[in-house]
């Protein structure tokens, strides 16, 4: 049997940021599948001892956020007990900054998730990308930072929500074989229009997902959405559309969700 490896995450927000850290660093340790215990939102001595209690039950690597100085001290103190490896993630960044800045850091949690303006700027983001899902409410696509267009099954819902959390505003269009897109989409031509990105991926691909598509569908018949022929015609006219108009293309074949939407970025900056 595999070693079991415990992992604790600590954190006095959401612990989204641990997690993050936590996994990139663990995509480098590839045959290392470590139970990860999550500790989140603690900010009182009584919670640090609970973590330190469950520490001790399945000890392991500790690695956290927390930035007040006192709770900090009694984590890393408790941690040095029971002789477990206790990494404080943010402190290079944080002292480096500081060092940078010539200020000292505020020292309170959760200020990455406070109620500010652009916490309403994703919330605001996160409603259109919903409803400007998958071709819906056309007429409103004037309003986007950014509009998807490309065949079933190449992420343009998952990445307009990944893009929303960012605080840009993304609606989706599909291209459907034998349906026109929607003429609202060839109206944007003014200087501030939306930027439109084409979405494609390889048809050995595509079919592959439409496949278990269907499946978790319960549609097991062999249809046109699967042909190999039909999908790769389905492609080629996509991207045909794409360069009659000039928009760029981004082939998402080998990309995760987070690396369509980094690339879409890098398109909206430029």
């Amino acid at each position: 049997m595999a070693e079991r490896y415990d992992l604790h995450l600590v954190s006095d927000a959401t612990g989204e940021t641990i997690h993050s850290v936590a996994r990139a660093c663990l995509a480098q340790f590839g045959s290392v599948e470590p139970s990860e215990h999550h500790w989140s939102l603690v900010r009182t001595v009584g919670q640090i001892d609970k973590v330190l209690n469950g520490i001790s039950k399945d000890p392991g690597v500790v690695m956290f956020t927390i930035v007040d100085n006192a709770l900090r001290i009694r984590l890393q103190d408790g941690c040095r007990s029971l002789r477990v490896p206790c990494i404080p993630v943010l402190d290079p960044t944080m002292a480096t900054l500081a060092n940078y800045f010539g200020i000292e850091s505020r020292g309170e949690a959760g200020l990455q998730h406070a109620l500010n303006a652009q916490y309403f700027e994703r919330i605001d983001a996160m409603t259109y990308a919903m409803a400007n899902d998958d071709g819906q409410s056309v007429w409103n696509l004037k309003h986007a930072d950014l509009i998807l267009v490309g065949v079933s099954r190449t992420s343009k819902t998952p990445t307009c929500m990944y893009l929303a959390n960012r605080g840009i505003k993304a609606a989706n269009v599909p291209y459907v074989p034998e349906i026109a897109l929607p003429k609202e989409l060839f109206e944007l031509k003014s200087a501030d229009a939306p930027l439109i990105v084409g979405l494609t991926n390889s048809p050995e691909r595509l079919i592959q997902l439409r496949r278990n598509r269907l499946r978790s569908l319960s549609q097991q018949n062999e249809t046109d959405y699967v042909k190999l022929e039909i999908v790769r015609r389905e492609v080629a006219d996509a991207r045909r559309i794409f360069a009659d108009y000039n928009w760029p293309v981004i082939d998402v074949a080998r990309r995760s969700i987070e690396e369509t939407a980094a690339a879409v970025m890098q398109l909206l900056e430029k």
